[in-house]
């Protein structure tokens, strides 16, 4: 039987890659050594519960160590400190477990063996003293970065900012999508049309009707884009940067005739595998879209286009810690000439959704309203309750599709999503 210290190995070497690296965490965890499936759990959990509880984590070293030592130093120390306070804190590991691993893992390393007496002793102390020190932080405040929370006060206002971010530290649910009805699926909750909660999943590929190709995994708020499309049945549609085809699969089943179009070839292959087990067709096209010019415009265009992904930090925890406002600037400055090039495929009369996972004003309601100042061809096309299942909170000011990760509170949350719904009138 394992003792876990694979799994602790493992996790102690996604951390560095994805803290020091600023690699992605789901990039990070490709790298997983072979390991028994609990253990591979098992280092996802530490991974995932630290990078979420990072703040808190970093402030409880810091009141046993002010001055903790120089990375290059002392190697992954600072990765053991993380991960060991986790477990000791945060996934209530025996104290005598968490500890005696900690000790294993610096003994095994060149430079942190000669830390090994601070981790003991940080990690002893913690042991007694730190449920009394959580009870004093202010959790949402210190797992949120500053850039982050100036950025979501001056959008959407103290209050709000925190119940945001509070719902970003617990881990989200899995959704599902049913291709249709009466089709073996796991047991969830409905959230609305064919769209199932699932509170513990454990493997996906082990659920039923994964392998019939009956669903797909998608978080509620991601459906919700493609809905506003309307009535697609028998219409061609354009899906652009559409990886990893949730949304491709989402109009397919709803009677499109779609083109998919994604510029990495990986991730084109991950849409036709998700394509092949559902039993879907369409029609995939590798490009850049800012190339691509299709035979005809179509009806019917959806854009999801790359961005900062703040909204989806409930899954991607790693996020705040590897991204900063450069990169909301540089998402900003792309997603403009996308949506310029996407206008050029929509049909006069047509209809053109933007969307983005992300929860900063410039890259939604900022880039739609310079886009309409440049481009008088199209126009706004307000989103109502009907178009989101009956959530008015679920809509803008503007009229357009803004969710938050606090929405769908008592269910688990949800992803922060943005649309906008525009016609070209001309």
């Amino acid at each position: 039987m394992s003792d876990g210290l694979g799994a602790r190995a493992a996790a102690q070497n996604i951390l560095s890659e994805v803290l020091r690296k600023r690699r992605p965490l789901d990039v990070a965890l490709d790298g997983l050594p072979p390991m028994e499936a609990r253990d591979a759990g098992f280092a996802r959990v530490i991974v995932g519960e630290t990078l979420r509880r990072l703040g808190q984590i970093e402030a409880l070293i810091r009141h046993c160590v002010p001055k903790t030592p120089p990375p290059h130093k002392a190697g992954p120390t600072l990765e053991i400190l993380f991960a060991g306070t986790c477990e000791l804190l945060f996934l209530n590991v025996p104290p005598h477990a968490a500890v005696d691993a900690a000790n294993r893992l610096a003994q095994a390393d060149a430079k942190a063996v000669h830390f090994k007496p601070l981790i003991n002793a940080v990690l002893r102390r913690l042991s007694r003293e730190g449920k009394t020190l959580i009870a004093a932080q202010d959790a949402a405040r210190l797992n949120t970065p500053d850039w982050l929370w100036q950025r979501w006060r001056e959008a959407y206002g103290e209050e709000k900012t925190r119940v945001i971010a509070e719902a970003q530290m617990w881990p989200p649910p899995l959704d599902i999508v049913l291709k249709d009805d009466g089709l073996a699926a796991p047991d969830g909750i409905r959230l609305f049309d064919k769209v199932v909660r699932l509170s513990h999943a454990g493997r996906v590929d082990l659920l039923p009707g994964f392998v019939e190709g009956n669903w797909w995994v998608q978080d509620a708020a991601a459906t919700l884009p493609a809905r506003l499309l309307g009535d697609v049945r028998g219409q061609a549609v354009i899906d652009l940067c559409a990886a990893p085809g949730g949304k491709t699969m989402q109009l397919v089943a709803g009677g499109a005739n779609v083109v998919a179009v994604e510029r990495e070839a990986l991730r084109l292959a991950r849409i036709a595998e998700n394509l092949e087990r559902t039993k879907l067709k369409a029609q995939l096209v590798e490009s850049d879209i800012r190339d691509f010019s299709p035979d005809t415009p179509a009806p019917f265009v959806l854009l999801d286009a790359p961005c900062s992904a703040t909204g989806t930090i409930r899954r991607h925890p790693e996020l705040p810690w590897i991204k900063s406002p450069s990169d909301v600037t540089l998402c900003e400055q792309a997603a403009g000439e996308l949506i310029d090039a996407a206008t050029q495929m929509v049909a006069p009369g047509g209809l053109l959704v933007f969307a983005v996972c992300s929860l900063e004003p410039e890259e939604g309601v900022e880039q739609i309203e310079r886009f309409l100042a440049r481009d008088t061809r199209f126009a706004r096309v307000a989103v109502t309750a009907d178009d989101v299942y009956g959530h008015p909170e679920w809509i803008s000011a503007q009229g357009d599709l803004r969710t938050l990760p606090c929405h769908l509170r008592d269910q688990g949350g949800m992803d922060g999503f943005y649309a906008a719904r525009l016609m070209r009138t001309s």
